[in-house]
């Protein structure tokens, strides 16, 4: 059975208009327990429906982009809602995107979206090391993506299967950012420490929180719902002495030639707004605002980029090291 989900929320037609007017399709890798109250906030004050399609934790971000791809002929979605920018760049670079108007982009940061405005970068989560306080004492928690292969973290460590998601993403990034040597020493030595692999980032929180794993690589968001359900964790933002932490996006786009071009367009602006940034801040999915015009309350565990240091990341050579990494990690991980 097709794990997808296809979701038409709520709406009441607009006098006069057609049912397709009255309608945007939506592609959401976006958790749909965030994403869902901001969209049914939308029809609301539109009248147009969402039709939404979400996919599972493990593998969201890598189906809806093949399914986009597939559909390049005859597009059936209006808006690509991603979870990261890697994926993002390559639909780019595959047409099946088309330019965002400036106005709906301008009060970001010309750094969070590519110069041709394919795509723009909102509520920014980081890579970061969740720690089971009972297990590690302070004094030896990791401070390094490197220190997970260190001895005394043997058979303690958790990721995500690295064949997609956030994990996957975090291998292309270091790719770009430290070079496929280094990347790929730092996989193999998780290999060599024997490294759990679990099958997504909240099975990685989960675990270290309920005492199955010392360390675990994961998202803010995942490690920050366990933090705040008091659990005996914290969060290591790592690498601030070094090549700094991975901060990732959120992405949206409009799809080229979408079906519904005008309502597309309002949901673009919707997403982008001041007050959508703050919501998915301060709403349990803990994001973090790129808009600086944004005033979030975000727990004092969540760091944002000036805060520490973030890794410097050139996303579209990352897209570029993307398919000689995954072999990289396929040849490593693959059972």
């Amino acid at each position: 059975m097709d794990r997808r989900t296809f979701v038409a929320l709520p709406f009441a037609f607009a006098a006069g208009c057609s049912r397709r007017e009255s309608r945007v399709v939506l592609y959401c890798a976006q958790d749909r327990e965030f994403a869902e109250e901001l969209l049914t906030e939308f029809t609301r004050e539109t009248g147009l429906r969402i039709d939404a399609k979400y996919d599972t934790e493990a593998n969201k971000s890598v189906a809806l982009a093949a399914e986009l791809q597939q559909e390049a002929s005859h597009p059936r979605c209006d808006v690509h809602w991603n979870n990261e920018p890697l994926g993002s760049v390559r639909l780019a670079n595959a047409g099946i995107y088309t330019v965002l108007p400036d106005n709906l982009v301008a009060a970001f940061p010309t750094d969070t979206r590519p110069a041709d405005r394919m795509w723009q970068g909102f509520a920014s989560r980081a890579r970061v090391l969740i720690v089971n306080t009972n297990l590690v004492k302070d004094a030896e928690r990791p401070r390094s993506l490197f220190d997970l292969a260190t001895e005394r973290f043997a058979g303690r460590v958790a990721i995500a299967k690295p064949f997609f998601g956030t994990t996957a993403t975090q291998a292309a990034a270091m790719s770009a950012t430290l070079g496929p040597e280094r990347t790929r020493e730092f996989f193999a030595g998780l290999k060599a420490n024997r490294v759990n692999v679990v099958a997504g980032n909240k099975q990685v929180a989960r675990g270290v929180a309920d005492g199955h794993f010392a360390v675990g690589m994961t998202d803010t968001d995942d490690a920050l719902i366990e933090l705040r359900d008091a659990k005996p964790v914290a969060i290591v933002f790592p690498d601030a002495d070094g090549f700094g932490t991975l901060f990732l996006p959120n992405t949206v786009a409009l799809v080229n030639r979408g079906p519904n071009p005008a309502a597309a367009l309002k949901l673009v602006e919707f997403l982008l707004r001041a007050e959508t940034e703050k919501r998915l801040a301060e709403g349990g999915g803990f994001q973090i605002p790129l808009n600086p015009a944004v005033k979030a309350d975000l727990p004092t565990a969540i760091l944002r980029p000036t805060q520490t240091k973030a890794m410097v990341v050139g996303y579209a050579c990352a897209a570029e090291m993307w398919e000689n990494t995954q072999a990289m990690l396929r040849e490593l991980f693959a059972v």
